[in-house]
């Protein structure tokens, strides 16, 4: 369907338009003497609506003849037969108009001085439509550079969609295969502490299945994701790991993608506590200033002890969500002093839309 046919304003609109060349078309015919300014209008106006919705038809001829550079010529040929065939149609019905208007006027002989006027009818409205032709060409491009337009951004968001799924997949937790190990090894020198590792490990990873299709999530689901980790790690670790929290009122419902944190927290306890002999610890701070969350994962170290062995995903892998998630307005930096590592991470604040 046409798309002023479509929409009761835009075609009581287009219609009104119409009144303009129909004023001109019935001032030019006053000037010339041979009709009156009310019989021209008496005449031209009701032509006019016709002729609007006759000029309508090009949009359907234009949509299977799109202009390109090798039919320009046979184009624009077949819109000229056409605006010819318009403008005798238009005369046609100005035949089959005249002796009502006549009538209603109480006009001498109005069909007969009007009949004078055709060749301008003529003259007048096939331009008229070859104009109607070019605005549904110029409507026509416009809307498929609209359309390209917007497959292209479609095309970007499955792409970015498609780059965070992948980017959600390398989240690896390492510690999978250290606590699959120790509850191994705990079998037999102390299967409740075994059992307990094995409900922990469950109930954590199956808190990281439910993330998967999830864009983002409040902060107090990563933090309670995060708190389950340690609580596995805790049984690792015993008391060599001390977690301590300062979270500000208010940032527990600001969004985050999900699995951000749980990489930052791995690498504390991969590369600070895995390596200290006593008194491990790591501090979680969330703060919110001037419409950014400020998230910091802090961990002590021992310099002297041996490094890990390292991958460099953990650290890659957030910077990277962070950017295609926020581009330059998020930011994660890493400083790292005599006994502690820290990691900030700062993002929009933002609420969490729950479904």
């Amino acid at each position: 369907m046409h798309p002023i046919l479509a929409s009761p304003a835009r075609l009581a609109l287009y219609l009104l338009s119409w009144l303009v060349p129909g004023g001109v078309i019935a001032g030019i015919i006053a000037a010339g003497g041979t009709l009156t300014w009310t019989e021209g209008l008496a005449v031209t106006l009701p032509l006019m609506a016709v002729y609007s919705l006759v000029c309508l038809s090009p949009w359907y001829m234009c949509r299977v003849t799109p202009l390109r550079p090798g039919n320009i010529a046979s184009v624009l040929f077949a819109h000229s037969l056409a605006a010819a065939a318009a403008s005798l149609l238009l005369v046609g019905v100005a035949t089959q108009i005249l002796p009502a208007a006549e009538r209603l006027l109480a006009a001498d002989k109005l069909e007969q001085r009007f009949a004078r006027q055709f060749p301008l009818l003529f003259g007048v409205s096939a331009p008229l439509y070859l104009v109607a032709v070019a605005i549904h060409y110029v409507y026509l491009a416009v809307e498929a550079s609209r359309d390209a337009e917007s497959r292209a951004l479609e095309s970007q968001v499955l792409a970015r969609d498609g780059e965070l799924k992948a980017l959600k997949m390398q989240v690896n937790p390492h510690f999978l295969f250290n606590s699959l190990n120790s509850i191994s090894a705990l079998t037999t020198v102390d299967p409740a502490k075994a059992r307990r590792m094995c409900v922990l490990l469950s109930d954590f990873l199956r808190s990281t299945l439910g993330l998967g299709e999830k864009e983002s999530i409040e902060l107090s689901e990563e933090l309670a994701l995060v708190r389950a980790y340690l609580s596995v790690e805790q049984v690792r670790f015993g008391s060599r790991l001390r977690v301590e929290e300062e979270i500000e009122d208010g940032c527990e419902a600001c969004a985050v993608p999900p699995l951000l944190l749980q990489p930052l927290v791995e690498n504390a306890v991969k590369h600070g506590v895995a390596t200290a002999l006593e008194d491990g610890w790591i501090r979680l701070t969330a703060r919110r200033r001037e419409g950014q969350l400020l998230v910091v994962v802090e961990n002590g170290f021992d310099p002297d002890a041996p490094p890990a062995a390292k991958n460099g995903l953990g650290l890659v892998n957030v910077r990277k969500r962070l950017e295609v998630r926020y581009g330059a307005s998020a930011r994660l930096d890493v400083c790292r002093a005599a006994h502690r590592y820290r990691v900030e991470m700062t993002l929009p604040s933002e609420r969490q839309v729950r479904s």
